[in-house]
């Protein structure tokens, strides 16, 4: 017989509830070390891990922020940069051209 003939599920990763990611959130986010939490709850480190970087994910909105917050924050300053250049630019052509000075 066979194991799904059986009912037994070949799929052999543990599910976990929403209240018990937040439970280990918690833990983790009080103990000095993410691999001793996921020790105490019986979980791999990863499993923690990926939930700790989800939640960032969530909190901030994006992957590459969540990753790396200085780059992303390096990448929006240049383009606000690079904005403000052309706005720049745009008010000294348009500033030539106004209807008041009949040019």
């Amino acid at each position: 017989m066979t194991a799904q003939k059986s009912g037994v599920s070949l799929d052999k990763r543990r599910k976990y509830g929403e209240a018990f990611k937040a439970e280990a959130l918690r833990l983790a986010s009080e103990s000095r070390s993410t691999q001793a939490a996921a020790r105490q709850l019986g979980i791999i480190p990863k499993v923690l891990y990926r939930w700790q970087q989800a939640q960032v994910v969530a909190e901030v909105g994006r992957v590459e922020v969540a990753r790396d917050p200085q780059g992303a924050l390096r990448a929006a300053n240049k383009r606000l940069a690079q904005e403000l250049d052309m706005l720049k630019k745009a008010l000294v052509l348009f500033g030539q051209r106004t209807p008041a000075t009949g040019c």
